[in-house]
C-alpha cells in the first residue's frame, strides 16, 4: 500500500522557518520526483517546489525562490521542505504528492 505522510508544520512568527518531511512507503521511491504544494484558505492548490528523483532538478515557485528548498534523501524513503523567512502569506496546507499519490497536508500558520 503506498502511503505518504507530510508533517513538521506548525506555527511561526514571520521571519521563521520550518522544515517540512514526507515520509514514505509502499513504492519504488526514488523512481519518482516529489513535489510540494500548498493550498490557502480560498484558493486553488499552487505548486510550490519538485525535486528529480535523484534529488537533481529541483524548482521553485517565484514565490518561495530563494528562501525554501527543497531535498530528499532516498535511503530513508523522505522528501523534505526547508522554508526560511516565512512570512503570512506562506500560510497553507502543505501537502507533498508523488505521481497519483498525494499526503495527508501539514497546516503552516505563520503570525505578523
Amino acid at each position: 500500500e503506498v502511503q505518504l505522510q507530510a508533517f513538521g508544520g506548525g506555527l511561526v512568527q514571520a521571519g521563521g522557518s520550518l522544515r517540512l518531511s514526507c515520509a514514505t512507503s509502499g513504492f519504488s521511491f526514488d523512481d519518482y520526483a516529489i513535489g510540494w504544494f500548498r493550498q490557502a484558505p480560498g484558493k486553488g492548490r499552487e505548486r510550490v517546489s519538485c525535486v528529480g528523483s535523484n534529488g537533481g532538478s529541483p524548482n521553485y515557485a517565484d514565490s518561495v525562490k530563494g528562501r525554501f528548498t527543497v531535498s530528499r534523501d532516498n535511503a530513508k524513503k523522505t522528501g523534505y521542505l526547508q522554508m526560511n523567512s516565512l512570512t503570512p502569506e506562506d500560510t497553507a496546507v502543505y501537502y507533498c504528492n508523488i505521481a497519483d499519490f498525494w499526503g495527508q497536508g501539514t497546516q503552516v500558520t505563520v503570525s505578523s
